[in-house]
């Protein structure tokens, strides 16, 4: 029994003394505690040479971490294993962050650069005077097509998705609000909608769409559509927007039933440690040229009216990306559904998913 006492001692002294040690190591590297802020954000979602300048020029070290739904973000900050100073969730997902207290509130005094948000994109229903979040990019979501691949025809409601000339030719992103979503547009009912009868309507409308999905895919989907292995694809604005950048053959449209309108905002999770850094970072990203990079790094819209006023004509001027107000207006952010019926919607979209098997 002492043998097994001082073996234990032993062990547990050299693991103060390596942990006495990686806090030395960190410190005099400058990543220790303050000196560190962990970003939590959807993949290929930011300039990296913006975070090797918010480093420069900070003095903090960045820890980048990528979500690929916001179910899985969720779940994670929710779960408290990991600590994140900066999260980027969409809208609905705010919405929901809000009501589990996940979030703290915002010091707008401590951002001296939201003055350059255009109006529009603030004080939006999901979290009104913007308490919790702050701009990070907007969009729709569309039809990226190819007329090579449909000899010369071009797409202009979601009802064309089920013409059966594109047996096994189309991709889907892999989010049950999208898909979920534009099956009900497709028949004319709103993408927030809880009637029963409606959703089971859109799923077997769905199911009928089957032989024309040849995959549900992640980030992938926009090297396949550039590469031409499908001829159509559903997919965020900005996706579309980097496809076509590879393969300037390919076209986007917003299908005349309406689509989701959608916003990414930067959030300051409630275990955040570095508080300051994440104000620090956010004012960082809200600067009208770092906005600017990045939103053409990335594709994505941009809701910096400074940073739109710095952008190439050919982007800031495309109606496909930038939107005018008039049709923005027609389209639909999405609602936090409540836990129940998200988690409804995911089932539907899994039984989607297990009837194309």
């Amino acid at each position: 029994m002492r043998q097994l006492v001082q073996l234990f001692a032993a062990v547990f002294i050299v693991a103060l003394g390596l942990m006495y040690a990686t806090s030395l190591l960190n410190s005099s590297q400058g990543y220790s505690g303050g000196n560190t802020l962990t970003i939590y954000n959807w993949g290929d979602y930011i300039d990296p040479d913006l975070l090797a300048e918010f480093e420069e020029e900070s003095g903090i070290k960045v820890i980048y971490q990528t979500f690929d739904s916001n179910e899985a973000m969720m779940t994670k900050i929710e779960q408290g294993g990991t600590t994140f100073d900066v999260s980027v969730p969409s809208e609905y997902a705010i919405s929901k962050m809000k009501e589990e207290n996940l979030l703290l509130p915002i010091d707008h005094g401590k951002l001296p650069n939201l003055k350059h948000i255009d109006e529009r994109f603030m004080n939006l229903s999901f979290d009104p005077g913007n308490e919790y979040s702050v701009p990070y990019f907007w969009g729709t979501v569309g039809i990226v097509y190819n007329p090579d691949l449909l000899d010369g025809k071009t797409p202009t409601s979601w009802n064309d998705l089920w013409d059966p000339s594109l047996r096994n030719n189309i991709l889907l992103v892999d989010g049950a609000r999208e898909v979920i979503g534009f099956g009900l547009n497709s028949l004319h009912y709103s993408l927030n909608d809880t009637n029963e009868a409606h959703l089971q309507e859109a799923k077997r409308k769905l199911d009928a769409l089957t032989p024309n999905v040849k995959a549900i895919v992640g980030d992938e989907i926009k090297m396949l559509l550039a590469n031409e292995e499908a001829a159509v694809g559903v997919v965020w604005s900005g996706d579309a927007s980097e496809i076509m950048s590879e393969n300037e053959k390919l076209d986007y449209v917003v299908p005349e039933e309406g689509s989701n309108l959608w916003f990414d905002n930067m959030v300051i999770p409630k275990t955040a440690r570095n508080i300051e850094g994440a104000y620090a970072f956010m004012n960082f990203m809200l600067d009208p040229e770092h906005a600017a990079r990045n939103a053409e790094y990335v594709g994505y819209s941009t809701p910096n009216k400074e940073a739109l006023a710095l952008l190439p004509e050919d982007i800031s001027g495309d109606t496909r990306f930038y939107p005018s107000p008039e049709l923005t207006e027609k389209l639909e952010v999405y609602d936090n559904l409540g836990k129940k019926m998200l988690s409804h919607y995911n089932e539907l979209f899994l039984e989607f998913k297990m009837h194309r098997k």
